[in-house]
């Protein structure tokens, strides 16, 4: 595959000024990554979700003003888009790199994959690994372990995912940009397939097959 791991030079895409130099150097030096991880985790998502994965790397085309924060390449069963579908995603920060399973607010079926969750509460709860991390605003870094959470906690996660309009739901694995460097191109692929392996029970539950 053409995916040759990260380097301090693509964590520092984002200390870039301007949004202009900012996506000269996205595109230049982070994109070819992402779509690498795009070719290579679309067949293997596929294989595990049971559903077709097709690859979006993101564009940022509707910024005008304020250059990206952060970037990522997703997957969804959907060939036009992801945003609206429950889907996957490897992306990074400027500190961090994180792999995610993904409901966010533009879902439409929003409601109905959060009863589901709530039905399976118990399941989620303890199949979820202590080290896996959970977001409910995919527009900030931020991230709160699962270690940390009781099982009402998680529930009520699932509560405000169906009943507030604009909530949404990320759970996945996050690592620091010097581990990910560390671990060169192999060990973060094997990385990703191993969190992938466990959030896709996730994506399942969202399709009410498991």
């Amino acid at each position: 595959m053409s995916f040759k791991g990260f380097t301090n030079e693509d964590f520092d895409v984002f200390l870039i000024d301007g949004l202009e130099a900012r996506m000269s150097a996205l595109k230049e030096t982070v994109r070819p990554k992402l779509e690498g991880l795009g070719e290579y985790f679309a067949p293997i998502l596929s294989a595990l979700s049971n559903d077709e994965m097709f690859v979006h790397v993101a564009k940022h085309a509707r910024r005008t003003i304020n250059p990206p924060k952060d970037t990522w390449v997703a997957f969804s069963n959907n060939p036009r888009g992801y945003k609206m579908m429950p889907h996957f995603q490897i992306g990074m920060w400027n500190t961090h790199l994180f792999i995610w399973f993904a409901v966010i607010y533009e879902a439409p079926q929003k409601q109905v994959i959060a009863e589901r969750f709530s039905k399976k509460l118990t399941k989620i709860y303890k199949e979820t690994p202590k080290d896996f991390v959970w977001s409910v605003d995919h527009t900030k870094p931020e991230t709160i372990e699962h270690r940390k959470l009781k099982k009402d906690d998680l529930g009520s996660f699932f509560d405000r995912l169906q009943n507030v309009k604009s909530a949404e739901l990320l759970c996945g694995y996050t690592i620091d940009r010097e581990r990910v460097i560390q671990l060169g191109s192999d060990g973060l692929i094997q990385q990703i397939e191993d969190v992938f392996n466990t959030v896709t029970t996730l994506y399942k539950i969202s399709q009410n097959r498991k």
